[in-house]
């Protein structure tokens, strides 16, 4: 008898009856598999493994439920914390996602030397021996008083283990490399990832044991697996960062116990990640002045206002399309900015190759960083360089106009603690501002007045 098989997204997951070239679920294309259809639905041995298979539960009325505070402890990175809302939640399922050589595992075990000091760490690792993790630990100045090394890929023999040890925290690198033998597919695929990280979960909420999984990114930077191991979690965190630089940033995708617009900034050195609890100071350091094409703005990050220079090169093309670059700074946004410089500015910018940097590695999404980029093009074209003691702050239109952004009153306050003196902002919407001494405010309504305020 043949076999039988179905076809699935190997982006998000989604099954389907025959091959296709573009899955009507998430849109991609080429991403159509085939594997042969389990016999047994998918996390029933993980349930049971998990102590879930005890009979069916009975549902409880609103007024039933007993509500008690969220049992949250301190990882021992105050920048971890951060990003997790206040530290990590008992009986939580954490996703860590990142690309290779990145720092995913060396912050892990980094937090185990904090963690061991009030609670039992079972350490799993499918890529690494125990031999290869206390070097990095020894490495890392780890102590291993209560952390206890697994290196192990199968699903069950790693529940028993849980099941006969009992830890309070439990860390699995990586997700990609655990299997469950009693399903016919590869480890890695969207079956196993899907019935593993279920019997993760299952054990994180029945058992309350805090565990924190490690995922690797595809080349979109996506974590790898279907789309659906992001729902199954509490929170998913993001490391990100150029290997070639020194700095990583740790961002929150989602958080089901705090906020998703914090991030962690962290320095990675020879003994290990490094917190920089300053990062404004570290993304200007080594700031050159009175060179044209670069102006500093502010954006927020969470209840964090962070510091941020951007830099900007316009040349007269020798092609017949002017080449556009941008990074940190959406690409999108940069052409459009560049659209309104011309049309509202009145510089002839358009025929010319355009180039835009965040300095740090920084991504900024926010549109407080319009009129700093704004600036930044037009010293570029004019070739006059802006104050080194200026910032600006704002929005910008298509018409040109500025519009005022929120939280600036923190945003100036930051501002004026790195040492700028001055500040551009929008005219509208900021009449009640806290203003800190030794900060003169440029108001200005459009980015003509801007440029004429400035070049």
């Amino acid at each position: 008898m043949k076999a039988k098989t179905l076809f699935y997204c190997t982006e998000c997951g989604n099954e389907l009856p025959k091959w296709q070239g573009r899955c009507p679920a998430c849109g991609a294309w080429n991403t159509i598999v085939e594997r042969p259809a389990e016999t047994k639905p998918r996390g029933v041995s993980a349930g049971k493994s998990a102590g879930k298979g005890a009979g069916p539960s009975r549902a409880k009325a609103l007024s039933e439920v007993e509500v008690t505070s969220e049992l949250r402890f301190e990882t021992g990175l105050s920048e971890l914390d951060r990003v997790l809302g206040g530290g990590a939640v008992k009986g939580s399922l954490v996703l860590v996602g990142g690309a290779p050589g990145i720092g995913k595992s060396t912050l892990m075990l980094q937090i185990c030397d904090n963690l061991c000091r009030f609670a039992t760490v079972l350490y799993v690792s499918g890529e690494e021996s125990e031999r290869q993790i206390k070097l990095r630990a020894e490495r890392l100045k780890v102590r291993g008083e209560g952390l206890y090394l697994l290196s192990e890929t199968r699903l069950d023999d790693i529940l028993q283990a849980v099941e006969a040890m009992k830890p309070d925290v439990l860390i699995i690198d990586s997700i990609q490399t655990l299997y469950n033998e009693e399903l016919s597919t590869a480890p890695g695929s969207v079956g196993q990832v899907k019935d593993c990280t279920m019997a993760l979960m299952q054990l994180a909420k029945g058992e309350g044991v805090t565990t924190f999984v490690i995922g690797h990114v595809n080349k979109e930077g996506s974590i790898a697996g279907p789309k659906v191991l992001e729902h199954m979690v509490d929170c998913v965190l993001y490391f990100e960062g150029e290997q070639h630089l020194t700095y990583r940033i740790l961002r929150a995708a989602k958080n089901r116990f705090g906020a998703t617009n914090e991030i962690g900034v962290f320095e990675m050195r020879d003994e290990g990640l490094a917190e920089v609890p300053n990062p404004s100071e570290m993304l200007l350091e080594g700031r050159p002045e009175n060179t044209p094409g670069a102006c500093v703005t502010c954006v927020m990050e969470g209840v964090r206002p962070i510091l941020a220079e951007i830099q900007a090169l316009l040349t007269p093309s020798v092609f017949g399309n002017p080449r556009r670059v941008s990074n940190g700074f959406d690409y999108n946004r940069c052409v459009l900015l560049l659209a309104v410089l011309e049309k509202r500015g009145g510089l002839l910018a358009g025929s010319c190759d355009c180039y835009m940097n965040v300095v740090g590695g920084l991504s900024l999404d926010e549109p407080s960083a319009d009129l700093a980029a704004i600036i930044a093009l037009a010293s570029s074209f004019r070739d006059k360089p802006v104050p080194a003691d200026l910032a600006a702050i704002g929005e910008v239109g298509l018409t040109g106009e500025l519009r005022a952004v929120s939280g600036l009153s923190q945003r100036l306050a930051e501002v004026r603690r790195l040492g700028f003196t001055k500040c551009l902002i929008p005219s509208r919407g900021s009449g009640k501002l806290t203003v800190p001494d030794g900060l003169t405010l440029i108001r200005v309504s459009n980015i003509r007045e801007a440029l004429a305020a400035l070049l």
